[in-house]
């Protein structure tokens, strides 16, 4: 049996591990503070007033802070040396992230990760989006320590969320985060009926696109549906919710890391095989790219982490016959053996 997939280098792990770690401890560092600017002041009748200046989307503005004052100059000053902690972060993160790629882990095409990392700078995922799709699928390999030996090579960014979530860190403005993913230009793509907000964007001239995603739980509807802490509107599509329960904190490779959330790797391939029985003929080509990805995912978990998939299939199993109907069916469409050590588990 071919692998699907190629170890990294323990040393790899360790380095991915000190990427993670690091980024989310300066992710909660940041919660509550300004993004990275300069302070200014003003004279106006004789009293000094300081200002936070910010460069948003190529214009420049200034947010009011207070009067001078001991006490505000303490913390201005704190919040340089907050400034300067993160740049140095950010420098350590792209070392370690050419010698994440030098050993052996595939990083991100340059196009999607310049946007992935806009929508992290704007908190996009803190705000509880998840990366799912392929993108997703190759940032999961790196995070079990493997490098797929299948790149997926794809432009579309897919993202989703489930609506009115409440542990969001913070809302988000994806339109406005897109709108700084300088030199894309993204623009909304028209839905079928003009009266629906749209659920996706893309780049003129280019492949680039991202969609965006919800659950769609009860009765088929028409339209896309609100998702206010991303200020966007998304696209509802069945099983999702399985898919985004219990997302985990990973890195994509580019840049000085990009932290994003991703769904785990065993809800990963089982929704992948759920997903794969509802596609209609004419998508034949994305069936056999979702039972791949699936396969790849289940040989890795099945040899390193049974338990997983043992998991994730008894709350799908929960979720009703038909779920658990479509998922036995898709296994006729991967590898015979992995498909038999998979039932096993299912059985356990």
């Amino acid at each position: 049996m071919k692998s699907a997939y190629n170890p990294l280098e323990p040393a790899a792990l360790t380095l991915y591990s000190e990427l993670l770690e690091s980024s989310l401890a300066a992710e909660a560092g940041y919660v509550g503070t300004p993004p990275p600017g300069s302070f200014v002041t003003k004279e106006i009748r004789g009293q000094r007033y300081w200002y936070l200046q910010l460069s948003e989307l190529g214009a420049r503005r200034q947010v009011y802070l207070g009067p001078d004052h001991p006490e505000l100059r303490a913390r201005l000053a704190a919040i340089e040396t907050g400034w300067a902690s993160r740049a140095e972060l950010a420098r350590s993160g792209a070392r370690l992230v050419a010698m994440l790629v030098a050993s052996g882990a595939r990083a991100m095409d340059s196009a999607s990760g310049r946007v992935l990392e806009v929508l992290a700078r704007h908190h996009v995922f803190a705000a509880g989006a998840v990366l799912v799709g392929s993108h997703a699928f190759s940032v999961l390999g790196t995070t079990l320590g493997v490098r797929w030996e299948a790149a997926y090579e794809t432009y579309d960014i897919d993202i989703a969320s489930a609506p009115n979530i409440a542990v969001a860190v913070r809302d988000a403005d994806l339109p406005a985060a897109l709108a700084d993913a300088a030199p894309f230009v993204f623009q909304a793509i028209p839905g079928f009926d003009p009266r629906h907000a749209s659920t996706s964007f893309s780049v003129r001239g280019r492949t680039l696109r991202l969609d965006v995603l919800t659950p769609l739980i009860g009765p088929e509807r028409d339209g896309p549906t609100a998702l206010p802490q991303l200020a966007v509107a998304a696209q509802p599509l069945r099983f999702l919710d399985y898919l985004l329960d219990e997302p985990i904190p990973a890195m994509v490779i580019h840049g000085h890391g990009v932290r994003v959330s991703v769904p785990s790797p065993a809800r990963f391939a089982l929704h992948k095989l759920l997903v794969s029985e509802e596609r209609p003929p004419h998508q034949a080509a994305k069936q056999q790219k979702d039972l791949a990805q699936a396969e790849a995912l289940l040989r890795l978990l099945l040899d390193a982490r049974p338990g997983d998939v043992a998991l994730a299939w008894d709350d799908l199993a929960a979720r009703g016959p038909g779920w658990r109907k479509r998922v036995r069916a898709s296994l006729r469409g991967i590898d015979a053996r992995v498909a038999k050590q998979v039932r096993s588990t299912f059985a356990a």
